[in-house]
């Protein structure tokens, strides 16, 4: 007999999210039936996309989430004891898996964790799973960046910034990075060796980009959204691109307080702007190779992984009020 631990959305979300929003519950586990895995989870990913998706569930849903697990028990030939696995099984200790009846269309939800060498499985919730494959593709496919073009980042020292700005660097680009604090700016500078970084609480937006990009910015991956990101937009140069990740600036904002459309329209008209959302699950048809490419970037030494770890599965409902609060210099983590 399994008894699963796993944390439910008890109530939704008002406002930023708090504690009270989740609850830890137990569950015992049914035996397995042919084709079925039980996995144990070892590292769970909290993610900004937690917070607006889970909009749209039920209070007493499993809070979604990504896991790397251990196979610890097959009835299912094509899977054995002691592989590892990515898997899209929420806020859970332990999961019954069919891999066979699940979603082949859109974003991966389960596969054998491939070989990373000497590399941690923890990768693969980051820089080799879906924030690299977002940094990549997001950043290369929309923004088609060029040697010398100037690149500006928002939230640059979360796991998806982090590496578009390393990519950005590789190819020659000039790199302005905004993080939330002194230690992440200077770690951007010292580290990552950015061109120019601010931290966007004590300086103000339009001042730094005439400090460091007098010129106007040719590429903007946008992670957040909100004033910070009009101001930035009205800083392009003419037919400058944005790739909107993220908005988290406002995941917890009333819609009614965020800038209006028109508040923009003259600078993507007269400036000839091209500005794309996407969602990373566009390119899942690549995906195994986006994950050998980044690889292959981390083999040339051509770029840093810092992770931000905290310990103990109950941890994670602080783990994720953390990173939403900016608490992490890369990939936000918890090890069970």
């Amino acid at each position: 007999m399994v008894i699963a631990k796993k944390f439910i959305l008890e109530k939704p979300f008002n406002g930023a999210p708090t504690e009270d929003n989740f609850k830890l519950l137990e569950e015992e586990l049914d035996e397995l039936n042919k084709g079925e895995i039980l996995v144990e989870a070892i590292w769970l990913s909290v993610d900004p996309y937690i917070r607006p998706y889970s909009n749209h569930v039920s209070p007493g849903t499993t809070v979604m989430g990504t896991q790397i697990a251990k196979i610890i028990k097959s009835n299912n030939q094509d899977y054995k004891f002691g592989q590892l696995v990515f898997c899209s099984t929420g806020w859970r200790t332990f999961s019954i898996i069919n891999p066979t009846t699940l979603e082949k269309d859109g974003m991966p939800t389960f596969y054998l964790l491939p070989d990373f060498g000497n590399l941690s499985p923890s990768l693969g919730l980051g820089v080799l799973g879906m924030p690299g494959n977002t940094a990549l593709f997001g950043f290369l496919n929309i923004c088609d960046p060029k040697p010398g073009e100037t690149v500006v980042i928002s939230a640059a020292a979360g796991a998806v910034g982090i590496h578009v700005g390393q990519i950005a660097r590789n190819l020659g680009c000039y790199v302005i990075g905004f993080a939330g604090s002194d230690h992440k700016v200077k770690w951007l500078k010292e580290v990552l060796k950015f061109d120019a970084a601010f931290n966007y609480k004590t300086k103000d937006v339009n001042a730094a980009l005439l400090e460091a990009a007098p010129h106007g910015v040719d590429c903007y991956f946008d992670n957040v959204g909100g004033d910070f990101s009009s101001a930035v937009i009205y800083r392009m140069k003419n037919f400058g691109r944005v790739s909107v990740c993220g908005s988290i600036s406002s995941y917890n904002t009333n819609p009614k307080n965020l800038p209006k459309v028109s508040m923009l329209q003259p600078a993507i008209v007269f400036k000839q702007l091209k500005i794309e959302g996407f969602i990373v699950s566009r390119w899942a048809d690549k995906w195994q190779s986006g994950i050998e490419r980044n690889l292959n970037f981390i083999k040339e030494g051509k770029l840093i992984y810092p992770e931000y770890i905290v310990q103990g599965f109950e941890s994670l409902p602080q783990a994720f009020i953390g990173m939403l609060n900016g608490e992490n210099l890369g990939k936000a983590l918890v090890k069970v």
